[in-house]
Formats: structure tokens, C-alpha cells, sequence
């Protein structure tokens, strides 16, 4: 680049972050890199919650759309109603939670980037449940250490390209760098590692079977409602819940009541609602201490769980 090209490049940077990532021809995104993809989330997420909102998502919206024109317009241009009225589509489209905030998975979902990465997101293939997570976990956690650490987030990356058939695109370099950037987006306390519940940001479960609304308030619980519980968890069939079974139904248990949680919340957790049922000692749960645990989580109040 000439210094004429760099200057004009800062220029535009200053007055409009999204501007310098559109074809200045064709005014289309261009394929964002995954350092390229972080640089848009930092500028944007300015308290570093991991979340873009209310003046944040507004600045980003405004910019994203200005920054269409061939010639620079002042971002303000666009006015409070046409603000409102863009942000309720946008929320619409790419907010999949209807919290009313971009998390970082969402905003992957808008913005162009290299295949290879998009692909760690895992958008069209969430987990089954939470006992496939911890099956995953344990896998990972090499050391258990209750932690996933850099070199096993790595061994993790690579078998998610591999089983996508894209190992050999991918050089050591590049599957170093994505290992730093998915720390950095999903690292939130920034110890270099990731904990339980930041792990299961990356790999999300399809849905928490807990969170239906028929084990909210209810003061019965039919024995249908029992069964897909148990049938869920009870993956092998054998007629009790155990092993990674038995954690990924306490994970989801336990995330109705903590948004951040590690390996020894969750065995806390485990060992406080198991002596609260008098559970089999060989560490497992029958469909009656199952009904005991649910009938418990249904006379919760909402602000509870």
C-alpha cells in the first residue's frame, strides 16, 4: 500500500470502522480474516461484556449501514426512527436468543469470514444434549485438570476441521491462531483457559430440556413428562442416569440457577442435590429420585431458576 492508500485506509477507519472492509467497488463486505472478525468485535463490544448493545449495537448498526454508500455519509444521518426501525429487523433476524443484544456467535452469523472459521462455531450442528457436552469434556480435559487449556482447545479445533474434512487446509500456524482468538472471545475471565460454562458457549447444546416450561410451576408432572427427561439423559438405555449421563443432567441443572460455573461447582453442585435424594451410592439416579429432583425444580420460583 502507498502512504496515499494507508492515510486514506486511517481516515476512513477513524470516521467509519465498517467502511474499510467493503469493496470499494462493489461496496460488498469483503471475507473478513479471524483476526479481522475480532477487530470488529472489540471496537464494538467497548465494556468488553461479550456483548453488543444499547449504544454499542446502535453505533454498530448505523456504521454497518453507512458505510453501504459509495461516498462517505456521516453516520447520524440516519435517523432515530429509521434507527428503531433497522435495529428490530436486525434483532430479528440475528438475535436467535431475543435477548436484545448481538452476542459474538450472532454477529459471526452477519458478517462475511474465512470458511475454515466460521466452521468452529458449529452453527448447523449443536450438540444433541448435555451429556454428549460432557462425553466432550472428558475427552478434552487430558489432564483433569477441570479445565480445557490452550494445547487442548487446540486438539479440540483440529478434530472439529478434521471430522469437517478440513484439516489439511488448515496449517499449525493458523490452527495456533485460532486457538488465541477463540480464547479471547470465549476466555471471559481471561485466565487462559477455558472453565465448564465458557466451554459451553463454544460448543452449545441444541436446547436445555429443563427450561420447558411444563417443569416451571407445575405442581404435578405427568409420567410422560418423566419419561422424556429420563429417556434424554438415559442415553445406553439401562434404566438409571450415571457417569457423563449423570453430569450433563446436573450441568443443565445447574445453569437454570448459575451463568458462570467450572468443574468443581458442578461436583459441588452434584454432591449437594444427590445427598438431598438419598441417591444409589454407586452414583446413579433412578426415575424416582429423578421425579423427586424435577417435582423440586417445579415448585421453584421463577426468580430461582
Amino acid at each position: 500500500m502507498d502512504s496515499a492508500t494507508i492515510k486514506r485506509v486511517g481516515i476512513e477507519k477513524a470516521q467509519n470502522f465498517m467502511r474499510q472492509y467493503r469493496d470499494p467497488e462493489s461496496r460488498e463486505l469483503r471475507k473478513l480474516s479471524a483476526n479481522q472478525f475480532m477487530d470488529v468485535w472489540s471496537h464494538y463490544d467497548k465494556d468488553g461484556n461479550g456483548f453488543i448493545e444499547g449504544t454499542e449495537l446502535d453505533g454498530f448498526l448505523r456504521e454497518f449501514v453507512s458505510s453501504a454508500n459509495p461516498t462517505e455519509v456521516n453516520s447520524e444521518a440516519l435517523t432515530d426512527e429509521m434507527l428503531t426501525e433497522l435495529k428490530s429487523c436486525f434483532l430479528e433476524a440475528y438475535d436467535d436468543n431475543q435477548d436484545g443484544k448481538i452476542d459474538i456467535r450472532e454477529l459471526a452469523q452477519l458478517l462475511p469470514m474465512e470458511e475454515n472459521f466460521l466452521l468452529l462455531f458449529r452453527f448447523d450442528n449443536p450438540l444433541d444434549s448435555s451429556v454428549e457436552f460432557m462425553k466432550i469434556w472428558r475427552e478434552y480435559d487430558s489432564d483433569n485438570s477441570g479445565y480445557i487449556e490452550a494445547d487442548e482447545l487446540k486438539n479440540f479445533l483440529r478434530d472439529l476441521l478434521k471430522e469437517a474434512k478440513r484439516n489439511n487446509d488448515v496449517s499449525e500456524n493458523k490452527l495456533i491462531e485460532y486457538t488465541d482468538i477463540m480464547l479471547q472471545v470465549f476466555d471471559a475471565n481471561k485466565d487462559g483457559r477455558l472453565q465448564l460454562s465458557e466451554m459451553a458457549k463454544l460448543l452449545p447444546v441444541r436446547e436445555n430440556f429443563l427450561c420447558r416450561q411444563v417443569f416451571k410451576g407445575a405442581k404435578t408432572l405427568t409420567k410422560e413428562d418423566i419419561e422424556s427427561v429420563f429417556s434424554l439423559y438415559d442415553r445406553d438405555n439401562n434404566g438409571s442416569i450415571e457417569n457423563e449421563e449423570l453430569r450433563g443432567f446436573l450441568k443443565d441443572l445447574l445453569e437454570l440457577a448459575k451463568k458462570d460455573y467450572d468443574a468443581q461447582d458442578l461436583k459441588d453442585f452434584e454432591e449437594t442435590i444427590l445427598q438431598g435424594v438419598g441417591y444409589d451410592k454407586e452414583g446413579k439416579i433412578s426415575r424416582k429420585e429423578l421425579t423427586m429432583i424435577l417435582l423440586t425444580l417445579a415448585k421453584m420460583p421463577s426468580s430461582e431458576q
